[in-house]
């Protein structure tokens, strides 16, 4: 039961260099129906380098709730969520990413959830856009369809469920699965999953240029590097299929090795000297190029002494 005074919800957040956008994404998670008494907005800077805290400052003047802003040297995502969580005050806790943002009856629908499911995770729904300023219409459909059981772009739980289990485990310092993780282990409490559509919120994804193709490279390398300590955390069949470490996968992968596909699909790319939005065609070709670096990154993995893969 929440205490008088205190708010029912947090809404956490953690940024990193992505000053363009917070801004927006701030006004957003005040801009809700929810009764501004009734929640926090909970954000941790993880030592962003460019103009973030200016960005903080003039959304503090606009905040119309509770907003808790902490600061850290850099850390990594992981540290940084669960930073936040220890500064949490709401019964439930609903996460989404410096990238998103929400309609004004996000926090509203997520509550609505729990009322009908008081112990569950709420997924809310994902449409991906590539700008904020022409936003498709807010309406949900398989297309935009996500099987992740919690998914911190946008997912909610009870705080107490949350601390019951751990949190976020620290050791994934780089990008990719620290919540797939801790979805696996609310799994393993017997927490279930519940969705809903009206829950919505929209992901920034700005379509890529060719200056952004190595960056992508680099983070899929990162990914695979932190698909192994999923793998090690969880010796699962989810983990094998939602990683890519499995046979078939990995068959293909060498298959296109083998065709030197990579090679080939870098043709289709545009010189470096030019930095235009691809083409559908380079895009197709830009996640090759990231799709062999994944796999390529889990192989050499796989052939470390301390990796221990379940996966055949």
């Amino acid at each position: 039961m929440t205490a008088a005074g205190e708010p029912q919800v947090t809404l956490q957040l953690c940024t990193f260099k992505r000053a363009h956008v917070l801004g927006r994404v701030l006004d957003a998670c005040f801009e809700q129906t929810y009764a501004s008494a009734k929640y926090e907005v909970v954000l941790v800077n993880d030592g962003s380098p460019d103009d973030t805290q200016a960005v903080i400052q003039a959304a503090r003047a606009r905040a119309t709730c509770a907003f808790i802003v902490i600061d850290q040297v850099n850390a990594g995502l992981a540290k940084a969520r669960n930073v936040g969580i220890s500064r949490a005050r709401g019964e439930r806790i609903i996460f989404i990413d410096d990238d998103v943002l929400v309609t004004p009856s996000f926090i509203e629908e997520h509550m609505r959830s729990h009322a009908r499911s008081p112990s569950a995770v709420v997924r809310g729904a994902v449409i991906n856009t590539p700008s904020f300023e022409r936003l498709p219409p807010p309406v949900w459909s398989m297309t935009h369809y996500s099987g992740n059981f919690f998914w911190t772009t946008n997912v909610s739980v009870p705080l107490a469920t949350l601390r019951a289990v751990g949190a976020f485990t620290e050791s994934f310092r780089e990008y990719g699965w620290e919540d797939i993780e801790l979805g696996m282990r609310l799994r393993a409490a017997g927490v279930r999953g519940v969705f809903n559509r009206d829950a919505l919120a929209y992901h920034y994804k700005p379509l890529p240029r060719r200056s952004n193709v190595a960056a992508m490279v680099r983070q899929a390398r990162s990914q695979a590097r932190t698909a192994v300590q999923l793998a090690e955390l969880h010796p699962h069949w989810r983990v094998a299929l939602s990683t890519g470490d499995n046979v078939v996968q990995r068959l293909l992968y060498r298959a296109a090795r083998t065709l030197r596909v990579s090679a080939l699909v870098e043709r289709v790319l545009p010189g470096e000297a030019d930095d235009p939005v691809l083409t559908p065609a380079q895009r197709l070709a830009a996640q090759t190029l990231v799709s062999a670096a994944y796999f390529d990154e889990l192989e050499k993995r796989r052939r470390s002494d301390d990796y221990r893969s379940l996966a055949p």
